[in-house]
């Protein structure tokens, strides 16, 4: 059987004293009030003797904060969302605020789902990488005066704070550096959606060809678990791609192993680059040519950005539209091998 939980009031019964005395000593204002030290003591001694701790939730009605920040993700087991995850826990931490977070996997309902459950516990700010179609949501936050910072990608209809990379430019020069190898054939794999990280990344690719009239390659990815048969069915058909450019590391782990398997050789056969780095990706044999995204300067941005907020309660802080700049970083999977 479970053993219930202690109240203020069972404190305040067993000690003989009233709740009143007994909340004002455990939440620090006993000199305040004048309460004398021998039963400050007394009250400390016996809430250390039965283990008490209070109900942080009903904490957080009585004073408004919870000292609890939400994140939102699309997925906290891809290197790049869990890199930021850890980083903006830890600055966050030193703050005296405490990260809940969940994946969404680019399900719209769920993540309405996720920020209900915020709601309810009383989360003193967001951070969202937001799917499509929670608009409505996030506005009703904003019209709550709750700190909503958006990362990675942001919604255009919304004026709130965020923190992006410069995708069309980036992708823009990861193209222009694969025509520069003498690349001619350069396909875009990526996933199909309207999000404007994504959406600007095919912009980028579609620039760089048009300026050296090459022909467009794009294959649009479902956001599913398995990418196995979409992008092996894509490489059987597509025999004459001498180069290809991954929208995200998530495709692109799946490229790699699906390119080993049906014996494309990287970069002999086929170039390739990553955009979003990963530990992985130095392992490979050749190690792969990436688009990396300042995972750090993104973090702190971000928990700067809500922290200013929470601590100014909102007041003469204006939204923020924070555009970082990315490094392609050239290995071996992107040279062009002499035959």
């Amino acid at each position: 059987m479970s053993k219930k939980r202690l109240s203020i009031v069972d404190i305040a019964n067993n000690l003989n004293i009233s709740k009143t005395t007994v909340s004002f000593i455990l939440n620090g204002r006993a000199k305040e009030k004048r309460i004398s030290a021998d039963m400050v003591e007394k009250v400390l001694k016996y809430v250390k003797e039965v283990g008490y701790k209070p109900n942080s939730l009903a904490k957080s009605l009585r004073t408004g904060k919870s000292n609890t920040i939400g994140l939102i993700v699309e997925d906290i087991s891809n290197p790049f969302f869990g890199s930021i995850a850890r980083l903006i826990e830890d600055k966050a931490y030193k703050n005296g605020y405490k990260i809940i977070y969940c994946s969404t996997y680019n399900d719209t309902q769920k993540t309405k789902d996720m920020i209900s459950m915020f709601r309810d516990r009383h989360v003193d700010g967001y951070i969202i990488a937001p799917p499509e179609g929670v608009e409505e949501d996030i506005t009703s936050l904003i019209n709550e005066s709750m700190p909503v910072v958006l990362f990675d990608r942001y919604l255009s209809t919304i004026d709130t704070d965020y923190v992006v990379v410069n995708n069309q430019f980036s992708a823009y020069n990861a193209t222009q550096y694969l025509v520069g190898q003498g690349y001619k054939n350069i396909a875009l794999i990526t996933f199909a959606n309207d999000q404007t990280q994504m959406v600007d990344r095919i912009k980028g690719y579609k620039m760089a060809l048009k300026e050296h009239n090459f022909k467009e390659i794009i294959k649009e990815l479902p956001f599913s678990e398995d990418l196995t048969e979409s992008i092996t069915a894509f490489l059987k058909s597509r025999k004459g791609i001498d180069a290809i450019l991954f929208g995200t590391n998530r495709d692109a782990t799946y490229g790699i192993k699906i390119m080993h398997n049906l014996g494309i050789r990287i970069p002999d056969d086929i170039a390739i680059i990553s955009f979003d780095d990963s530990d992985a990706f130095e392992l490979h044999s050749p190690q792969i040519t990436t688009v990396a995204q300042p995972v750090e300067d993104m973090a702190e941005h971000i928990i700067t950005i809500l922290l200013d907020k929470l601590n100014n309660n909102g007041v003469g802080t204006k939204n923020q539209s924070v555009v970082l700049h990315t490094d392609l970083v050239v290995r071996g999977s992107s040279q062009k091998t002499k035959k």
